[in-house]
């Protein structure tokens, strides 16, 4: 018994040690980043005309540095525009703060709630289930099954929550594959990975493309932005591409004995779900509303055939977007009465607690960063200097900006990464006289591809939890599916908008 408490102090010291280092490393960061603040701010030098940018460029490094370190807490990075552009005479108090509450926040939020809902009344669960039965005849269609699952749903909600869901789900039909295979690791990778590639399908479905959308909006606010129906059109065909080789790699390549003998295993999956209640009804009509009148708000262009636009009837169509059908489809959860429980309704005040607020402040800071990277000339600073660059072939140039930042995101917040480099490559694509598309939606997209190692996104991270995967079987896998999702995202929209 002494020994026992012994070791439990012995490693609540270690523990203590750990936390105690990572804050003195934290905080050394934090002062050796605001000291490059200041230097860069005393030493850079654009002009005369120029000064704002020289504060806004210090502001961005400053604020790269803590958030590729996470010395301080993503959200708390973010804020950091608030302080300083009006104290360094960048940006007024009220616009930088607009900055943090605008149509693409709203959205989010909206598209969240929804979320939410679908998770509260386990509608996911039903989802997925409902795959999972569909597909349970062989190891590989269970395989393909459980992608499907979480490629569908985080579509729709958060690839954090996708994953959370989907995990117990798989380690319960592991269980009942008798036999010690492979193909378990695969199933669980498999989960991670769906969730990561269907994000990419639609505007809502990860951070970093709505990331995109807004600075795409304040990059060019003449240009026509992307619709949601414009991006499933555009993106759908390559995430079920990239899902289909994933699937097959996992398969096949790297789990080919159970690929080819899995007619020898016998698969039971004991979960019964019960009969779909009236909650779960509302939610998914609410859902299936939402989704289509994301899609057909605008006119939907396919060679010379038209499918007009809903929003076309009305004469102050300009006035509304995605944030708005979004927003009127929360609230109708909140008013409609739950049946289960009369005095509730679908949606209730707890709902609003479940908001990703860190998120939410993450993209605020981001995108005041990129309205200071414009108002203060930074951005056309930058496509200058850049502008060595008009040499380089197109295609080389979207494969180079794809591997890198895919190899970044291993280590960095893809949300914060898609912050720091959308602005610059608007900035890059003005100067080289190219669609803005070709380097802007490659980039996003491959914020979203990081597949090595257990901290690059949460679906990693949350499998990883399980302790049924190493860090090297992930890398394994994950580094041969970075390289193709780079040039598979690169050749693909180099052949569709270059």
């Amino acid at each position: 018994m002494e020994q026992e408490v012994r070791n439990e102090n012995n490693l609540s010291s270690r523990f203590q040690k750990f936390y105690k280092h990572q804050s003195v490393k934290n905080l050394a960061v934090v002062l050796v980043s605001v000291l490059i603040y200041f230097l860069l701010i005393s030493f850079l030098d654009f002009g005369i005309q120029n000064q704002s940018a020289k504060y806004v460029a210090a502001a961005a490094v400053l604020m790269s540095i803590l958030w590729i370190t996470e010395a301080v807490p993503l959200y708390v990075t973010a804020l950091i525009p608030i302080v300083v552009f009006p104290l360094t005479g960048v940006l007024t108090a009220n616009d930088v703060t607009s900055s943090y509450m605008n149509s693409t926040i709203f959205l989010f939020v909206g598209g969240f709630f929804i979320a939410i809902a679908m998770e509260e009344w386990e509608l996911h669960k039903r989802i997925a289930y409902s795959i999972i039965q569909l597909f349970k005849s062989n190891l590989p269609s269970l395989l393909f099954g459980f992608m499907s699952s979480a490629f569908l749903i985080s579509m729709w909600i958060s690839n954090t929550a996708t994953a959370l869901m989907l995990l117990p789900i798989g380690l319960a039909v592991i269980k009942n594959i008798k036999s010690d295979v492979g193909i378990h690791k695969g199933i669980l990778l498999g989960i991670a990975y769906g969730c990561s590639i269907g994000g990419i399908a639609t505007i809502i479905g990860t951070p970093p493309n709505l990331v995109f959308q807004r600075i795409f909006k304040i990059s060019f606010p003449d240009k026509t932005e992307i619709l949601f129906g414009e991006w499933i059109i555009l993106v759908f065909p390559l995430a079920l591409i990239l899902l289909l080789i994933t699937w097959f790699l996992l398969a096949k390549v790297f789990f080919k004995k159970d690929f080819d003998q899995s007619k020898n295993y016998k698969i039971t999956i004991t979960e019964k779900l019960s009969k779909i209640s009236f909650e779960e009804k509302v939610v998914i009509t609410v859902f299936s509303l939402t989704a289509l009148l994301w899609i057909f708000r605008k006119d939907i262009i396919l060679g010379e055939f038209v499918i007009p636009g809903w929003s076309g009837v009305l004469t102050f169509a300009d006035y509304i977007d995605d944030s708005t059908i979004a927003v009127f489809m929360a609230i109708l959860l909140f008013i409609i009465p739950s049946k289960s429980s009369p005095e509730k309704r679908i949606l209730n005040s707890t709902s609003i607690k479940k908001l990703p607020w860190e998120i939410i402040i993450l993209f605020g800071g981001g995108f005041a960063l990129a309205e200071g990277f414009i108002s203060s000339g930074l951005s056309k600073i930058l496509g200058n200097q850049l502008s060595v660059l008009s040499n380089f072939p197109i295609i080389l140039l979207v494969m180079t900006i794809c591997l890198v930042i895919t190899f970044l995101t291993e280590l960095t917040s893809n949300t914060a990464t898609a912050q720091i480099i959308l602005p610059i490559l608007a900035a890059l694509s003005t100067e080289l006289n190219i669609n803005p598309l070709i380097v802007m939606i490659p980039a996003a997209i491959s914020s979203s591809m990081a597949f090595m190692m257990p901290v690059a996104t949460p679906p990693n991270a949350i499998i990883f939890s399980s302790k049924s995967i190493t860090v090297y079987e992930m890398a394994k896998v994950g580094f041969f599916l970075n390289l193709i999702g780079a040039l598979l995202v690169s050749t693909y929209f180099y052949l569709f908008l270059g």
